[in-house]
This record gives C-alpha cells, structure tokens and sequence, in this order.
C-alpha cells in the first residue's frame, strides 16, 4: 500500500491524502478518530461488511467506526481525514 500526504497538521489531525493498493491488498483493523471520507478513483475497495465500492463511489465513516478494507484488483482514492472531535 503506497500512502501520500498531500497535506496533514499535527495538531489537528486533518488532511489530505492519496492511497494506491495493489491487488490482493488489505489494510489492517483500526479504528478511526476522526471522520474519514474518501473517493474510490480506480478499480475496487471491499469493506469488511462486504460493501464493494468502484470507481466514483464516496464513503464516509464517523468517529470511533472500526474496519478493514482490501481489494482484488487494486485501488486508487483520495481520502480527508477531517478534525477530531
């Protein structure tokens, strides 16, 4: 998983980022602090729930949301991870 900070403060934990899995990629369990919101720009994202999200599909998951994602075909998104609290 190739992971780039566009932007990220410290102090607030908000910023931007860009994430490229290869096939067969999963990310590990964890839980979120803040809310997290992405966009899936190309191939496929399957949530632990089973939830398949392609291409132009957006997520949002809330505070305290516990999950994994991997993917079949590889992965290409553009995440915000917005202010604690």
């Amino acid at each position: 998983m190739q992971l780039l900070k566009i932007s990220y403060s410290k102090e607030t934990g908000q910023g931007w980022y860009v994430i490229r899995m290869a096939p067969g990629a999963a990310s590990i369990p964890h839980t979120h602090e803040s809310r997290e919101e992405y966009l899936i720009l190309e191939g496929d994202l399957i949530e632990n729930d089973g939830t398949v999200l392609k291409a132009g599909d957006f997520v949002s998951y809330a505070p305290g949301t516990h999950h994994n994602s991997r993917t079949e075909n590889g992965c290409l998104l553009i995440g915000l991870n917005r202010t604690k609290g």
